[in-house]
């Protein structure tokens, strides 16, 4: 990873801002529309129950974590509030609730492997080509990886992660992305990079899923989210003017 999109670093967020718009509007052009978002294959990802918007938007400290231990969820919170940070250019992936995000996809078919193909030989030197080449499902991942990684960061830091400063948070992802030695059960790479797609996928999903909450991720972004039609402005140079607008009609 580059020094200047190292995790925590905010210009990791200027990058969002600059270099995402262009990817879900062509996306949709080549789908045929904004309606299309309505109808993707969103199975792996955590449904919120009850009525949508008011569970969505709850108070991040209210939620209670279904999956995760106390200690494994504070891991997640300290993390994901590193790996997008909230700056001058707005909420990051804890106040938009990711770590939320993340726990109720633990109770998806997607957490459980149901939906990878699971059988060996398991090879983990295989070409990247080859797929994915172990044995444990994400849910196994991060119950293994986060241990793994506060007993790296205690040993390596003094400290678990959750109570390291900001730099010392830094320097163990930054460490686990690379690879380091201590991960027993999984490569710290495999793990990181499960956490990093996740985040990513909970700051920009539609908030139904848990995540994206007031959708703060498509307001960084300039994302119209699930508007009928706002085909005209894709190839204008300049800002899409109206809010976003989840698929359950939330106005951001």
């Amino acid at each position: 990873m580059d020094n200047n999109n190292q995790p925590g670093n905010p210009q990791r967020r200027a990058f969002f801002r600059r270099s995402l718009p262009i990817i879900p509007v062509a996306a949709v052009a080549a789908a045929g529309g904004a309606a299309t978002l309505a109808t993707l294959d969103n199975s792996h990802l955590p449904m919120v129950p009850g009525p949508a918007v008011n569970t969505a938007l709850r108070d991040a400290a209210q939620y209670r974590p279904s999956y995760f231990s106390a200690e494994e969820y504070r891991f997640l919170q300290s993390a994901v509030a590193r790996l997008i940070p909230k700056d001058e250019l707005g909420p990051g992936a804890l106040e938009a609730g990711v770590p939320e995000f993340i726990d109720r996809q633990m109770d998806t078919p997607y957490a459980a492997g149901s939906n990878w193909y699971m059988q060996g030989p398991f090879q983990p030197d295989a070409a990247p080509e080859m797929g994915y080449q172990l044995r444990l499902s994400p849910r196994e991942i991060y119950r293994l990886g986060i241990a793994a990684a506060n007993q790296w960061c205690s040993q390596n830091l003094g400290k678990d992660f959750a109570e390291l400063s900001a730099a010392d948070q830094d320097k163990a992802l930054s460490a686990m992305e690379h690879g380091v030695e201590g991960f027993d059960n999984l490569p710290s790479a495999t793990f990181f990079a499960m956490l990093w797609g996740n985040t990513k996928e909970g700051f920009f999903s539609d908030p139904l899923h848990g995540g994206n909450k007031d959708m703060v991720g498509w307001k960084l972004i300039g994302f119209p989210g699930a508007r009928a039609d706002f085909m005209d402005w894709i190839e204008r140079d300049e800002a899409y003017p109206q809010p976003p607008v989840s698929i359950h009609g939330q106005r951001g």
